[in-house]
């Protein structure tokens, strides 16, 4: 995938409160009650919520065209809480790439799956594409999935890496097609502080990334 989008899209994150996606760091405080982030905004978690109240809300479907293939790699667990906390960050995910493909940074799809905060967060990223006319295009594989709870397993901490080496961006308008320079680490780090919502669905509240965070 292009620089441009990606690097710019890290440096949004970067100025954001608490961005997730820049080191494993975000996810190593296991021994905190606190996930840092959680729960500090709009939409904060709710400890009364069980593994089990998200399963019946109703939650958007989320549809990717044919011509950008997002998978998802070992996305299970044999926790229920920690299955919930990857199947929402799942779609998370979804939803923001339909938003860029979309050309919606006001994304509902998205919203569903933020905190206000985080929805701050994840139009700031978004907009990295549209406001220069780009989609994305090609195989994205995503890795490695890690979730670490809080001890009330109200919020939690998400991580993952990405492949871009099969992945691009297209301009809107000429068509041009881009992917990273050469030499560039096409693998990225990514940490989301994610929160419990009262109606049990795990959201977004903040985000960091790193290129090349995933070999450490």
């Amino acid at each position: 995938m292009a620089r441009r989008a990606l690097t710019t899209a890290a440096a949004a994150f970067a100025t954001t409160a608490a961005l997730l996606l820049t080191a494993c760091g975000g996810g190593d405080d296991s021994s905190s009650d606190d996930i840092k982030g959680a729960g500090n905004s709009s939409g904060s978690p709710s400890a009364s919520a069980s593994p089990s109240e998200g399963a019946d809300v109703k939650r958007p479907v989320i549809k990717l065209p044919s011509s950008f293939q997002l998978t998802f790699e070992n996305w299970t667990s044999s926790d229920p809480v920690e299955q919930a906390v990857l199947n929402d960050g799942k779609e998370q995910l979804r939803a923001g790439y339909e938003a860029i493909i979309e050309n919606d940074p006001e994304s509902k799809d998205r919203a569903f799956y933020d905190t206000k905060n985080g929805f701050l967060q994840s139009q700031q990223w978004i907009r990295t594409y549209t406001d220069k006319n780009l989609t994305v295009i090609g195989k994205l594989p995503v890795f490695d999935p890690k979730v670490i709870l809080s001890k009330d397993k109200a919020a939690a901490s998400l991580s993952y890496c990405t492949d871009e080496s099969k992945a691009s961006t297209r301009n809107r308008k000429t068509g041009e097609v881009k992917g990273n320079p050469a030499g560039t680490d096409p693998e990225v780090l990514y940490v989301i502080s994610m929160g419990k919502n009262a109606q049990g669905v795990w959201q977004a509240v903040s985000a960091r990334s790193e290129r090349g965070g995933c070999a450490k």
